[in-house]
């Protein structure tokens, strides 16, 4: 029988973070869309102020797949809240549990730190997935629209000088 185990992940897997963020960025049709670095990960996730939290899944001892999350807090319910920002198994280790194992232990997390709730996103052509969250009880909310503020929109937002293009 093999063996699913979940760490914290540590400055020491930036390498293999990005991995996994790579993946799923090609899993998604994006495979060009990464500007993370380990640098990056390395300062936001692991430095004095981390921005982030990441759990990694093992298989057997071998890296499988990961879980990236943060927290953001509800005004209405007066409690934060764990938002997964990303959650990828490596294609070889997928049908083996990982998956609900990373999301346990995400939940498991969220009510031992007081989180009314836990969210994500997920693409709507990716029936896989949703088919998955859907055996879990979770809540799909399709009144609600994402919406986005970046590049030079948030700089001339933020007041910004914008280069002329």
């Amino acid at each position: 029988m093999a063996e699913i185990s979940i760490r914290p992940a540590t400055r020491e897997d930036a390498g293999l973070i990005l991995r996994f963020i790579r993946a799923l960025a090609v899993y998604e049709r994006e495979p060009d869309a990464v500007e993370a670095t380990e640098e990056t990960l390395i300062e936001h996730g692991f430095g004095p102020k981390p921005y982030f939290e990441c759990m990694i899944a093992d298989l057997d001892g071998s890296p499988a797949g990961f879980a990236f999350y943060f927290f953001d807090y509800s005004t209405w319910l007066g409690k934060p809240g764990l938002y997964l920002e990303d959650i990828f198994v490596d294609p070889e280790f997928r049908g083996q549990g990982i998956g609900r194992a990373l999301l346990e232990r995400l939940a498991q997390i969220a009510i031992e730190r007081g989180c009314a709730r836990m969210k994500w996103e997920v693409l709507d052509w990716n029936e896989p997935a949703i088919e998955f969250y859907r055996t879990m009880g979770a809540e799909f909310l399709d009144e609600w629209r994402n919406v986005r503020l970046s590049g030079d929109a948030l700089k001339r937002l933020a007041g910004v000088e914008v280069a002329a293009q």
